[in-house]
């Protein structure tokens, strides 16, 4: 345990955003806090397994059906959680009806209804749809980047807005996250950006602004973020990268 003491809030960052085996938990409130720093380790990690299969089955599988299945296994390498998120984040704008409290409450619900259902539909669909593209043209740089810069759009979330709860699984990071760790996040992704190119500054700008906007809103009407909406800011950060990258290129 004391050999894996340094590499503490990295295996922190696997073992909440993804479901890879990870020696060395359970893990304390102060090390989830300095994970986020390593959230764009975890991204290009995802982003090698995404490049690896595009590059294994281009010109064998059609683009699109190369997109449902790099999408596919986003998901089941994060084990689904920031669908979840976006799931229980629609449910609860649906079915709140404008009540802050009624709204968090449905966030609770592990359940999900009508809108949670149709929101998850069109972000899977918007992904492939925006994962097609790249696939079409062998853009193996923005495959492997926009899960970088979706792990990295979510960090200025968790240090600079408050969050909406007292407990819950996304306090740790809310609560212990400096901007030290949103600072460490920055230059991991400016590290990716400036290896592989220009090209994805403009991505990388888009999906943290919006991310920063859905932050914005979603403070408005809860007092504060959560857990579901940091999953449901890295979909959205990442639907962002793939548009940019595919319309500036």
């Amino acid at each position: 345990m004391t050999r894996l003491a340094p590499l503490r809030p990295l295996l922190a960052a696997f073992a909440f955003l993804t479901r890879l085996p990870v020696p060395g938990g359970p893990f304390v409130d102060r090390e989830v806090g300095r994970s986020l720093a390593f959230f764009p380790v975890v991204g290009l990690l995802l982003g090698l397994a995404a490049t690896g299969v595009a590059a294994l089955l281009a010109g064998i599988v059609a683009p699109l059906i190369l997109a449902v299945l790099l999408a596919a296994l986003g998901a089941l390498l994060t084990g689904g959680l920031h669908l979840d998120g976006v799931a229980d984040l629609f449910d609860a704008l649906g079915g709140g009806r404008g009540d802050r409290a009624r709204m968090l409450e449905i966030m609770r619900d592990s359940r999900i209804g009508a809108h949670g259902t149709a929101g998850l539909v069109f972000v899977v669909l918007a992904k492939v749809a925006a994962l097609e593209p790249a696939i079409a043209r062998g853009d193996l740089v923005a495959l492997l980047a926009f899960p970088v810069i979706g792990r990295w759009a979510v960090t200025p979330l968790v240090v600079l807005f408050p969050y909406a709860r007292a407990e819950g699984l996304g306090r740790a990071f809310a609560g212990e996250a400096r901007a030290a760790q949103l600072a460490g996040a920055t230059a991991l992704l400016a590290l990716v950006v400036a290896g592989a190119g220009v090209r994805l500054v403009a991505p990388a700008l888009g999906a943290g602004v919006a991310a920063l906007l859905l932050g914005f809103w979603l403070t408005r009407k809860l007092g504060g973020l959560t857990g579901d909406v940091y999953g449901a800011a890295i979909e959205v950060a990442e639907v962002t990268a793939l548009v940019l990258a595919d319309v500036i290129r």
